[in-house]
């Protein structure tokens, strides 16, 4: 069935766009939108006729982070173990993109404030508009920077040291600082964004969807892992790829002078 709190539109060419749609409260989550969210990424999964994705938000903002009314208010005067179950749940929505093996590209257009940060970093690719602002402001609510994954993420993207700053003091900075420290790919012109993230979405779907998800997997483990094991570990799953339809696909395109068609097999 599809999501009932955020739009899902498939495009031709294996692009699917996921547009939260609260504009009015600059697409702020609620619990049902988180649910949806970790349960749509999940079956994503299974979804082989989508090969890329874009997640943006309607109006001007991209995700102001956990809805104050629906999900701060409620916090306040839930149980220890219902706190726990809805921590649980905004990571397990991260993880749910992480380990999405179809590339998953940001369209920040505008405030990624708090989750709607992490939700942000959680995508493999980045782009943001003139007007895009980032902002991981749990400090200001009494809260851990290190949420729904964000202690282990933001290290590995701008380093520790200025992981530490904006998890620490809840600072919002400007898509051009975001830039700069390599939060966002690139900053694009506020009328350029979409059609700038489908058209890399397309490049993207176009390509050896099974060697794009042994990419994003392997991205995922290697952190774990020293040198040596990363070098084996990257030697098997080459050789999974070597043995793919794909790959006897591009060396016929390559040998015949055409463009190849890959099946993502």
């Amino acid at each position: 069935m599809p999501p009932k709190t955020f739009l899902f539109h498939q495009r031709p060419g294996g692009v699917a766009v996921l547009t939260l749609n609260r504009p009015a409260r600059l697409n702020a989550l609620t619990f049902d939108v988180y649910r949806e969210l970790h349960d749509t990424f999940r079956a994503l999964q299974d979804l082989t006729e989508v090969r890329a994705v874009v997640i943006t938000g309607a109006g001007k903002g991209f995700c102001s982070g956990g809805d104050i009314a629906d999900v701060v208010a409620q916090l306040t005067r839930m149980p220890t173990a219902d706190l726990l179950r809805f921590t649980r749940l905004t990571g397990q929505t991260v993880l749910a993109m992480r380990q999405l093996r179809t590339p998953i590209i940001a369209a920040v257009n505008g405030a990624a404030i708090g989750a709607g940060a992490v939700l942000a970093l959680a995508a493999d690719i980045r782009l943001a508009s003139e007007r895009a602002r980032f902002g991981f402001v749990f400090p200001r609510l009494g809260l851990s920077g290190a949420d729904m994954g964000a202690s282990w993420l933001l290290p590995r993207i701008i380093g520790a040291g200025r992981a530490a700053e904006l998890l620490l003091t809840g600072d919002v900075i400007d898509a051009y600082t975001a830039d700069k420290i390599g939060l966002c790919n690139r900053v694009v012109p506020e009328e350029q964004l979409l059609p700038a993230a489908e058209a890399l979405a397309t490049q993207l779907a176009a390509g050896p969807g099974l060697a794009h998800g042994m990419t994003k997997e392997m991205l995922n483990r290697e952190a774990h892992m020293d040198l040596a094991t990363a070098i084996e570990a990257e030697a098997q799953a080459q050789q999974i790829c070597l043995q793919s339809r794909d790959f006897r696909e591009a060396y016929q395109a390559v040998a015949r002078r055409r463009p190849p068609k890959f099946e993502g097999r």
